[in-house]
């Protein structure tokens, strides 16, 4: 199979203040407000999205940092993932999810990023990126909930911006899918998944259900972003690219006529210093994988990967 080409480096940011806010009124201006915003209660409960898109954008927005409300305090270093054991203590298990609610809210902001930053795309993905970052900022008000009932709320711990620190790296549409779909959130359905388990084996069901919940929601974000990761590399083996909800080439399951393709074409999308190491939990959760569209030896290939992780 011939490789395609070697995906573009990220463009350089603009100097600041160059780059023009979208019209009012519009789902790019609620996007880039969502991701400057510096009031937690906009970042909690955004206002509804409107019906108006700007008409034929042609000026990448690329937003280089969001806004972060007063009660955050981000720290350069992540603290260290509390074993099984640890969690029994109730201090340990909010820390955990205040992580995985901060999280959620790097999600849904590089989602609305997405949308500024490739207004080439089609509508359909760019209005897909907007269901996504409100199913995110549904999770953190799940999360939320959860750590309000065992006496803790957001901003009680450091947070580590490190989604951040990767993902805008990405110079195109298909990059950004592979490592925000395919990638980062195909690994929260191993993390989701482990740490269920971890949680009913303490006795604490409902975090174990809350994280299950959360698994069984990213699904379909996986599998948007495996179909659209397809249509934006034009489909191994010349298959005609498709969007979500259209016809598709492949098998039913969304799974590719070239699956080792997929991934060699995957690999190939994740700008460094990312590794396929570092989208990957142990152990993997194949069966919810498999559910969003990745094949068989897609998720072997992933497996086996041991190329040592950079940019952890």
């Amino acid at each position: 199979m011939m490789s395609p080409a070697t995906p573009p480096s990220a463009p350089p940011l603009p100097p600041p203040g160059t780059v023009e806010p979208p019209p009012p009124g519009t789902v790019q201006r609620w996007a880039w407000d969502y991701v400057l915003a510096t009031d937690l209660a906009h970042k909690l409960e955004p206002p509804p999205v409107p019906s108006v898109w700007e008409p034929d954008p042609t000026t990448p927005r690329r937003i280089a940092r969001p806004g972060r409300p007063a009660e955050l305090h981000i720290s350069a270093r992540a603290s260290k993932s509390p074993g099984p054991e640890a969690l029994r203590n109730p201090a340990r298990r909010a820390q955990l999810f205040h992580a995985f609610m901060h999280h959620e809210l790097q999600a849904a902001e590089l989602m609305a990023w997405a949308l500024l930053a490739f207004p080439e795309t089609p509508r359909a993905f760019r209005g897909g990126l907007v269901r996504i970052a409100l199913d995110e900022v549904r999770h953190m008000r799940l999360y939320a909930a959860y750590l309000a009932a065992i006496g803790h709320r957001f901003g009680d711990f450091p947070v580590r911006d490190w989604f951040w620190s990767r993902v805008p790296a990405a110079a195109s549409p298909a990059q950004f899918v592979a490592v925000m779909g395919m990638g980062l959130e195909g690994g929260n359905l191993d993390h989701t998944a482990r740490f269920a388990e971890r949680f009913r084996a303490i006795g604490d069901d409902e975090g174990a259900a809350l994280t299950e919940r959360v698994c069984a929601e990213e699904i379909p974000h996986v599998r948007f972003g495996v179909r659209w990761f397809r249509r934006f590399t034009q489909a191994p083996g010349g298959a005609s690219p498709h969007p979500p909800g259209g016809a598709s080439p492949h098998p039913p399951g969304g799974a590719s006529p070239h699956p080792q393709g997929d991934f060699e074409t995957w690999v190939r999308h994740i700008p460094p210093p990312l590794s396929p190491l570092l989208m990957r939990g142990e152990p993997m959760n194949r069966r919810d994988r498999s559910r969003s569209g990745l094949s068989e030896p897609f998720l072997d290939a992933l497996a086996a990967w041991t190329e040592r992780a950079p940019g952890s």
